[in-house]
């Protein structure tokens, strides 16, 4: 076989399997609304929580910061790419989640892959739940560490698996609100399963940081879990883009050495980290915000309950309704938009076969009204 030829038949059996991804080109907005196709659509399918994208203070920090930068770091932070901003970011997000220090990656699939790939060797184990995001899957599997995965917010089934004899160190791996499903880890259990274990436990708190927590700390802060890798990422609820990873005065310094995505990668732009240090100030003053968003996930899990679809048992912004069979799913997709809502159909392999979903996510700049109307075309779309 050509390489063309393996390139074609991996490209057909997506389409025939209705797994074909493509992207829709968004003119304008990422927050309430989405305008595309020159058609303005109530946007269900960002992961803006806080509606932080569009707030004018975090606007103009990013104006002042490219007017005082300059648009690019110029390099990576190893060279020319560190900035004062950079520097003043780092020790505010440290203060603010109670570590020695934080390093800032240019994404979060960066920072997991370089975590994982600059800590685990040949003889370690890493044992991760089985829904955790693809960048930390592909990290472990392609480090030279043996990866084990354990049942889905299971901690004893977590605990079985550290029983298990190893040469080397154990480095446990979860998330804090998972992506695709919206519910929560146990963190004290699984903090308690290794601890108990002597590994080391690191938790992606993407979904969960901003939004859960006193301050919008996260997660970790909810359960008073203390992990010690605790991955944050800016393109949720802080509205940006980028990620920074929490962890102790050595950790730090081990990372500055090793992690090639670090070394290698040229360093988010410095006016970018001053607009973080803006959505941080928005964020730590933003119970009123959190508050508006729980009420519009209970609104629309009141609503939700109503419709003939499987409601997931999630209390967080992330409110997937599964419709099973992929052809459906982007059918009703389909439907939607027509009607002016953007929702995205989540289909195989990002999810379990069978499993094929609209993915809703809520957030604060959601209206009363908006959740309404959107419960009232699901319900059309769906013959409920």
């Amino acid at each position: 076989m050509s390489w063309q030829a393996r390139i074609e038949q991996a490209l057909a059996d997506r389409r025939n399997s209705d797994s074909f991804r493509t992207r829709q080109i968004n003119d304008r907005g990422n927050g309430r609304f989405l305008t595309s196709g020159g058609r303005q659509h109530l946007n269900f399918s960002g992961n803006d929580y806080l509606g932080l994208s569009q707030h004018p203070e975090i606007i103009r920090a990013w104006q002042t910061g490219a007017e005082k930068y300059g648009v690019g770091s110029g390099g990576s932070g190893h060279v020319t790419g560190f900035s004062t901003a950079h520097h003043l970011l780092e020790q505010e997000l440290a203060d603010w989640l109670g570590y020695p220090r934080a390093l800032l990656f240019i994404s979060g699939f960066a920072a997991n892959q370089a975590v994982i790939t600059a800590l685990a060797q040949k003889q370690d184990r890493i044992l991760a739940d089985k829904l955790s995001h693809a960048s930390l899957l592909e990290a472990a599997m392609f480090s030279p560490a043996q990866l084990r995965r354990f049942i889905h917010n299971d901690a004893q089934s977590l605990s079985g698996l550290l029983r298990l004899s190893v040469e080397g160190l154990q480095l446990v791996v979860t998330e804090g609100v998972f992506s695709m499903d919206g519910d929560r880890a146990p963190l004290k259990e699984i903090e308690s399963a290794t601890r108990e274990a002597k590994g080391w436990l690191m938790v992606d708190d993407a979904h969960g940081v901003g939004v859960l927590g006193d301050q919008g700390r996260g997660s970790c802060d909810q359960q008073r879990v203390k992990p010690d890798l605790l991955v944050i990422t800016f393109g949720k609820a802080f509205g940006v883009s980028g990620a920074a990873v929490l962890c102790s005065e050595n950790t730090a310094d081990y990372l500055l050495q090793f992690a090639r995505h670090l070394i290698y990668s040229t360093a988010m732009p410095p006016a970018q980290a001053t607009a973080l240090s803006a959505a941080l100030n928005v964020v730590r003053k933003g119970d009123e915000m959190r508050s508006r968003l729980r009420e519009n996930i209970a609104r629309f899990r009141e609503g939700a309950a109503r419709l003939p679809l499987a409601l997931i048992d999630s209390q967080t912004a992330i409110q997937p309704l599964i419709v099973g069979e992929n052809a459906r799913t982007l059918e009703l997709a389909a439907g939607m938009r027509e009607r002016g809502f953007w929702l995205t159909a989540i289909r195989p392999p990002t999810v379990p076969n069978g499993s094929a979903r609209l993915r809703v996510t809520l957030t604060a700049s959601h209206t009363s009204r908006d959740i309404d109307t959107l419960l009232e075309a699901l319900y059309d779309e769906t013959g409920g």
